[in-house]
């Protein structure tokens, strides 16, 4: 299952990189995918995620997701 988040604040490589960590992570997360210019961060996994632990690895990370 593939779940897009937007995230803001990212502004280098090392902020994906930072992102990508943090959401890798979470239980059942199998990839990540960050795309810089538009803050679009697609998350795939294995199961639904819970939003909280979403929002919390984004904080955690430095950022903040969007919505």
């Amino acid at each position: 299952m593939q779940t897009t988040y937007t995230v803001s604040g990212m502004t280098c490589q090392h902020c994906v990189t930072s992102v990508t960590e943090e959401l890798s992570e979470i239980d059942g997360v199998t990839d990540v995918t960050v795309d810089l210019a538009t803050g679009a961060v697609t998350v795939t996994s294995s199961a639904p995620l819970d939003e909280v632990a979403v929002k919390a690895a984004v904080t955690e990370a430095g950022y903040d997701l969007a919505g």
